[in-house]
This record gives structure tokens, sequence and C-alpha cells, in this order.
């Protein structure tokens, strides 16, 4: 997959992100955040950007756990990019161990050739 294909799926994700944001649909803007950073993740300039857009959501929320962990995923990005280990499908949130693969939804597949 083209690596433009990539960012344009990502900052499509990022508009339905702002507008998930906006109209105050939080599970839905997280949603848009994690596909975001399935597809950014080989793409440093937008992993980098994905995880700053996570934890100003985390900090808009309050959610210091959230937060934290999007802290040390901004740490771990650029070594993550350089040494290419980067677990397949992981949404990037706190929650989820930030080296564990995950499925990737089927509708995201084609990216990940």
């Amino acid at each position: 997959m083209a690596r433009s294909e990539r960012q344009a799926f990502v900052r499509g994700e990022y508009a339905a992100y702002r507008e998930a944001r906006d109209a105050g649909d939080l599970s839905q803007a997280w949603r848009h955040l994690e596909r975001a950073h399935i597809i950014a993740q080989p793409l440093l300039p937008e992993h980098l950007r994905t995880h700053g857009m996570m934890l100003t959501q985390a900090l808009r929320e309050r959610d210091a756990a959230e937060a934290a962990g999007q802290l040390l995923r901004l740490l771990l990005v650029i070594p993550g990019n350089v040494t290419g280990r980067l677990p397949a499908g992981n949404s990037g949130r706190a929650r989820i161990s930030a080296f564990r693969p995950m499925p990737v939804p089927a509708d995201l597949e084609r990216f990940m050739e």
C-alpha cells in the first residue's frame, strides 16, 4: 500500500475523530483515533501525531491513566519505528500493552500488505 494512501486514510480518521469529539461522542472519537493508530504505526510522523492526539484527548477527559500511558507510548514511538517493532493491529490505547499485536479490523486489512 502506498504511503500516500495510508496518509489519506489517517487524515480521514483524524477528521472523523474531530467531528465525533465536537459532537460529544467520546466513544466514537476514541474509535477513530484507534483506527488511525493501526494504520499510522509505520509512518513515523503520523504515529507520533496520533499518540499526541490521544494524549490531548486523555487530558481533555482528565483520564490520568490514559494520559500517562500516552506519554510512555510517545517515548516508545521512535525506537519502535526505527527497530520495526510495531505490533500489528495494536489500538494504541493505554489499557492495551504497547507490545501486544491485536486482530486487524477487516476493513483495515488492505493497509497491512
